[in-house]
């Protein structure tokens, strides 16, 4: 049994996983539809037989649930060692759009995120977890050019605050600081030394947390913060979110060039925020924009652009 210290620093034990140590203290299967889905095969075949497929040290397959900006969405089996494009190009069929794809999740809320720079990586427990994420339940969420990295990390991170049972209070207090750092930074209040107080309160969190709800939930906001480094940045110096979703910090301008009077915008406009005569270019009123996106919706030239 391993341990772990506490606040005070006095050693805490941390209970094992099943799989190590569990019923009857003996190695317990975790009783998930895919292990028992396995085990026949296994049987039937034999072990060699499920041993040649996959790697040296993740054998056979692996289920995923491709979702997201992504063609082909559903349930995927793949022998380990697959690779990401292989997943995302040829099993999903590419990003939507002509979009270019920006990042992969894998793991669910307790994983962290892929960059593309990555996208041959072979797809296995330990290269996933030698990039920052994990294999976890085997969600693969897919994510393209207009997803904000920032805004993804704050999403799996409120799932977690809502899941905590309270028990500790590394995962019941640090997520929620944790998450409000993350709002700090969207909502156009963030400080550089933010970065330095996420990535101590993190790693704070994975090493004193009593369950691996709480020993994962950072990984979300480490995954993103170490290869989206340059959009946290934006966001703190900048005020700007570059993927155009963080709302507090959109700005939405009218192209005079572009814009032909149509007042098409201005009469959608629920708070009154465009003005412009008839053939003439509008503009809109940054102080009374709701930052609703209708006018950019309604324009049919193209001249509305949100950053």
């Amino acid at each position: 049994m391993t341990s772990i210290e506490g606040h005070r620093g006095e050693p805490r034990p941390r209970p094992p996983f099943p799989a190590v140590k569990g019923l009857f203290a003996s190695p317990t299967i975790l009783n998930t539809v895919e292990t028992y889905a396995n085990i026949p095969q296994i049987i039937l075949n034999g072990p060699e037989w499920f041993a040649s497929m996959g790697t040296e040290k993740s054998k056979g397959t692996k289920v995923f649930a491709l979702g997201g900006k992504i063609h082909n969405t559903g349930l995927v089996e793949v022998p380990m060692g697959t690779t990401l494009r292989e997943i995302v190009e040829e099993i999903g069929g590419g990003i939507p759009n002509g979009k270019k794809f920006k990042a992969a999740q894998t793991g669910g809320p307790s994983g962290g995120c892929i960059p593309a720079s990555l996208i041959d990586t072979p797809i296995d427990y330990d290269n996933l977890l030698a990039i920052g994420t994990m294999m976890g339940s085997g969600g693969l969420i897919v994510m393209d050019e207009d997803t904000c990295m920032v805004d993804i990390a704050k999403f799996f991170l409120e799932f977690t605050v809502d899941e905590s049972c309270g028990k500790c209070a590394p995962c019941r207090i640090g997520t929620r600081r944790l998450l409000e750092l993350l709002e700090k930074i969207t909502d156009g209040r963030g400080e550089m030394e933010d970065l330095d107080k996420i990535e101590e309160l993190a790693t704070f969190i994975k090493e004193n947390s009593l369950c691996g709800l709480g020993q994962t939930a950072p990984n979300p906001v480490l995954s993103t913060l170490r290869y989206f480094r340059d959009e946290y940045i934006a966001h703190i110096k900048d005020k700007r979110c570059p993927a155009g979703v963080c709302k507090k910090l959109l700005q939405y301008k009218i192209d005079p060039v572009k814009c032909k009077g149509c007042t098409l915008c201005a009469h959608t406009c629920p708070a009154g925020a465009i003005k412009g005569s008839v053939k003439n270019p509008h503009v809109i009123d940054p102080s009374k924009c709701i930052k609703c996106g209708a006018c950019m919706e309604k324009c049919k030239f193209g001249a509305i652009s949100k950053g």
